[in-house]
């Protein structure tokens, strides 16, 4: 072996590991949703957390990116501990999908059909397939499939690259000598943790695994103590993510790694005693790519089987070794850890958001009770809500921003702009909801009252605001297509209806049944309801766009309004409703 070889062996190394790394980024963005939806239906069942790790883990080809989401749920309040430990187990098992797409690389057989399932055989469609799709694909969905079609492809040839280079290495008496050692259990389960710790990636340490024994110089003896601990040496990726979180993600975190310790312990244990006493034949072949895939998933699924029934003793064993304390926790909102899956960041992004808006509708629909009925500590619930919701707007705004660094499909892309406009609406809302208590503390201190008619006219239009608040509000958290179209007829009613009031109260100035003072309340009132009302058809606009997966200024609304006989229809019929 020269140093071209070397050379060669480190080039397939960097595309294997770039390849997988592509893949799987790409994988993610494909899923989506659908990631989402899998990762929604975690409940308190055993076997239903077993099987989302698994299914999850086998989408995105990475059981350390399905942990450090695990770590991110935790650290959120939105998963249990408990529930925590049965996705980690499964996730063990879906990990080991990998290792049997790389052994495909290894079939040798004459028949034609069977050499169709070879990698070398249809790589070069993927390939091909996967450039087309990439350069032609407008959608990001036709993009993120080419990519995965590319990724897949670079990661095969780089690990073909290795296994050319280090094809010499067979005839070199340390690289025997080398493989002979790591027969030594315990220097296997280092090498293999040491390796897998490095590239934080299990999948990637069994490839280079596999490649290496296309030599055929690496026994079944030193193959599984390796495997054994590249199990445990993946744990390191979960471990760094949960530095910074709450005790219960760091519980996590170790779940993941006590799990493969014992589980590592017991069969290495069993391994030695095994090889001792019966030194079966099988330990001293050459183990094919085949082999050591089976071993993978053996190890997997042994593990689980062993510690699966275990699972709340699991649970009191990381509780003993993280002890709770007096001082509690507050659980993280946004959880950084998530942009491993941004379909994921955006549904938590989402319900934070859902959070702020029910704040800034309660305070506006109590700040306008105060109009008529000052209360102190009303008020001053209200200065509380708006501060919130000025913080969740900046927790919201930066974690979407950051998100937005991420390499978003068109969807997820969409849905963050979306997202970004929202926050600004209902944190301004919030703001209103401030300055009407304001206009009912400056009513209070100068003793200012509006007339009877006034009164009536402003009860109104309270009403009309309300109804357009609750529109909004439905339409983004129930995802109401019909209550969003709703928003803009009102809107309209509701700017005719603040003019008529404007023009009646002018009316009464002239008349002298109203003050100059309490004309310049009348009219901040009337500005804040009527700003209110037009954020609360921004929001609306903005709902109706993200359904229609662009983010067009409203494209929907406009093209409603100019649909003349619905948007009439709606119109009259708040118009009669609302008259004033």
């Amino acid at each position: 072996m020269n140093i071209f070889d070397i050379l060669n062996m480190v080039a397939g190394l960097c595309l294997f590991l770039f390849g997988m790394t592509i893949m799987g980024q790409a994988l993610e963005r494909r899923a989506g949703n659908k990631l989402k939806d899998l990762l929604g239906r975690m409940t308190s069942n055993k076997f239903a957390g077993l099987l989302t790790g698994l299914g999850v883990t086998a989408i995105i080809q990475s059981s350390s990116a399905t942990t450090v989401m695990v770590v991110g749920f935790v650290n959120s309040g939105l998963m249990t501990l408990r529930q925590s430990i049965n996705v980690i187990m499964g996730a063990n098992i879906g990990t080991t999908v990998t290792a049997w797409i790389l052994s495909l690389s290894g079939i040798d057989s004459s028949n034609l059909f069977v050499s169709l399932l070879k990698p070398s055989s249809f790589t070069p469609i993927l390939a091909l397939a996967g450039i087309i799709l990439l350069m032609s694909s407008k959608k990001s969905t036709g993009k993120d499939t080419g990519m995965i079609f590319l990724g897949f492809t670079t990661l095969m040839f780089g690990m073909q690259t290795m296994s050319s280079a280090v094809s010499g290495l067979k005839d070199i008496p340390e690289f025997q000598q080398l493989f002979l050692a790591f027969t030594n259990p315990i220097l296997g389960v280092l090498a293999g943790a040491i390796l897998t710790a490095i590239i934080q990636s299990s999948s990637a340490s069994v490839g280079i695994l596999q490649s290496l024994a296309s030599t055929g110089a690496v026994t079944y003896g030193a193959t599984i103590p390796i495997l054994i601990g590249q199990h445990i040496g993946t744990c390191i990726t979960a471990i760094l993510s949960s530095i910074g979180t709450n005790k219960n993600a760091r519980r996590a975190a170790l779940v993941h790694l006590c799990f493969n310790i014992i589980g590592g312990s017991v069969w290495i244990i069993l391994f030695s005693i095994i090889k001792v006493v019966l030194s079966p034949a099988l330990l001293d072949e050459s183990a094919s790519l085949m082999g050591i895939a089976v071993f993978h998933s053996v190890i997997s699924l042994a593990s689980t089987a062993l510690l699966f029934p275990f699972s709340n003793m699991l649970e009191k064993l990381v509780i003993y070794i993280i002890p709770d304390s007096d001082e509690p926790e507050v659980a993280k909102e946004l959880d950084k850890r998530l942009f491993k899956s941004p379909a994921v960041a955006l549904g938590q992004a989402r319900q934070v958001l859902e959070k702020m808006a029910t704040y800034s509708v309660y305070a506006l629909k109590e700040s306008m009770g105060l109009i008529g009925e000052y209360s102190e500590d009303k008020a001053e619930e209200i200065r509380k809500i708006e501060n919130e919701t000025d913080h969740l707007e900046d927790v919201i705004g930066t974690y979407l921003l950051e998100l937005n660094s991420v390499n978003l499909g068109n969807e997820e892309s969409v849905k963050a702009t979306g997202y970004m406009k929202l926050v600004n609406d209902y944190e301004r809302i919030a703001d209103h909801a401030v300055n009407l208590v304001e206009a009912a503390e400056e009513m209070r201190r100068k003793d200012i009252s509006f007339t009877q008619d006034a009164k009536n006219e402003l009860d109104l239009l309270i009403s009309a605001v309300s109804e357009i608040l609750d529109l909004s509000f439905d339409a983004f958290t129930k995802k109401d297509y019909a209550a969003a179209r709703k928003t803009e007829p009102l809107d309209e009613v509701i700017d005719s209806i603040r003019e008529t009031l404007r023009t009646r109260h002018i009316q009464r100035l002239q008349r002298g049944e109203c003050t100059v003072t309490a004309g310049f309340v009348w009219s901040d009132i009337l500005t804040d309801l009527g700003r209110a009302a037009d954020h609360s058809s921004n929001i609306s606009g903005c709902v109706l766009d993200t359904l229609e997966n662009n983010m067009n200024i409203h494209k929907n609304q406009k093209a409603y309004k100019n649909d003349e006989k619905a948007f009439r229809q709606d119109y009259e019929m708040y118009e009669s409703k609302y008259a004033v």
